[in-house]
Order: C-alpha cells, then sequence, then structure tokens
C-alpha cells in the first residue's frame, strides 16, 4: 500500500474533526472536548469540532497543524503537530470564543489539567492520531509521524512530545514502536472518577 502524506486543507475538516472527537476519547464514553463544549450529543459535538480547525485564531486544533495520509486515493489518517510557544491555551480559549464559549470550560476539564504535563518552548507537540479502520498498519502511523518529525526539525526543534492517557494501550504501543519512550506520568483520583482512566503519560523523542 503507496502511503503519500500531505498537509490538511480546509476541505479536511471532516476527517480533522473526527480524529479530534476519536483520539480524545480514546474508546471512552466521554473525552476532553465533550467537556469543553459542554455536550456529549453526537451531532452537536461534531458540529462544532468542525468549526473548530476553521477559526481565525489559529489554536493547536486548526487544521493548518495537521498532516493527511493518502492511501488509494482515499485520505485514511491524520496527526497534529504543534509549537506549544505559539498554539498556547490563551490561544486555545480565544479560538473558543470565536464559537461563542468563555474560559468557565477550564472548570469541566479541572481534572484533565491536574494530569496534563509541562512542555517546555523548546519541544514540539504531537497530538490527535487518527487512522481509519482498515488502515491501521505501522506504516501509515510511520508515515504520520516521520513527516511531523520532518517538520520539527525544519523549525530547529530536538525534541518531539506526545501526551497519551495511561490505558490506552494501542497508542501507546505505536509510540513506542516509533521510538518514542515514556518521561513522566501523573496520576489522579479526580482523572478516574471524571474519565474512568488513572491519569497521563508524556512519551518523548530526541531528534
Amino acid at each position: 500500500m503507496a502511503i503519500t502524506i500531505r498537509k490538511a486543507l480546509e476541505t479536511d475538516v471532516d476527517l480533522v474533526a473526527q480524529a479530534l472527537l476519536e483520539s480524545s476519547r480514546a474508546g471512552k464514553k466521554m473525552g476532553l472536548f465533550d467537556l469543553v463544549f459542554n455536550t456529549s450529543d453526537p451531532d452537536e459535538l461534531l458540529a462544532l469540532l468542525k468549526k473548530l480547525p476553521l477559526t481565525t485564531t489559529k489554536s493547536y486544533c486548526h487544521y493548518s497543524n495537521f498532516f493527511i495520509a493518502v492511501a488509494n486515493g482515499e485520505s485514511v489518517g491524520t496527526i497534529c503537530g504543534y509549537e506549544p510557544r505559539i498554539a498556547t491555551h490563551e490561544i486555545f480559549s480565544k479560538a473558543l470564543e470565536e464559537l461563542g464559549f468563555d474560559e468557565s470550560y477550564h472548570e469541566r476539564i479541572a481534572a484533565h489539567l491536574l494530569c496534563e504535563g509541562e512542555v517546555d518552548n523548546k519541544t514540539f507537540v504531537l497530538d490527535f492520531m487518527f487512522v481509519k479502520n482498515g488502515y491501521k498498519s505501522i506504516d501509515v502511523y510511520k508515515e504520520l509521524v516521520g513527516k511531523s518529525m520532518l517538520t520539527a526539525r525544519l523549525k530547529g526543534y530536538r525534541k518531539v512530545q506526545t501526551s497519551v492517557e495511561i490505558g490506552s494501550v494501542e497508542t501507546e504501543m505505536i509510540y513506542k514502536k516509533l521510538g518514542f519512550e515514556m518521561i513522566d506520568e501523573k496520576q489522579s483520583e479526580y482523572y478516574r472518577e471524571q474519565f474512568d482512566r488513572v491519569g497521563i503519560m508524556r512519551l518523548q523523542m530526541t531528534l
């Protein structure tokens, strides 16, 4: 299977929205964006997640941070790579304001914030990796991550990190197969009560 990787376009918003939803839920009934947008209605949530990548404010969820994997003429997967020194939490809040949501979402995601690791400005971040069923091969993941790594190097970064929920075994194993190593984890009973997972681990690769 030949795989090509390209930059995401506005027209890829359906796949990007699906990645935001599926990767944040990671097999759970409720994920981060259910809380951010204060809804678990699938249609409403997906509609909002299609708008988030298109806001004028370029948050880390903006489509321009995503790469698309193409196989057999079909867009089959995506990954987000961003610079946390640019795409800050403040920028994310501004993007949400464009959609009519204020900063009260911080209270709803308090458990997530408790377990979220600190990322310095010298680190590039990968997130929201998603591949459609039927195309989940290590080759697709390798191409997506590899293209993101190249982007990080060209921007002058020497460290790349990602965060994975403890218990998301498939995602953890994929990143470890590609050379990432766990650097730390944070656990919280509050997180377990809200998400039915014990916390979040950080994985890192040095370029």
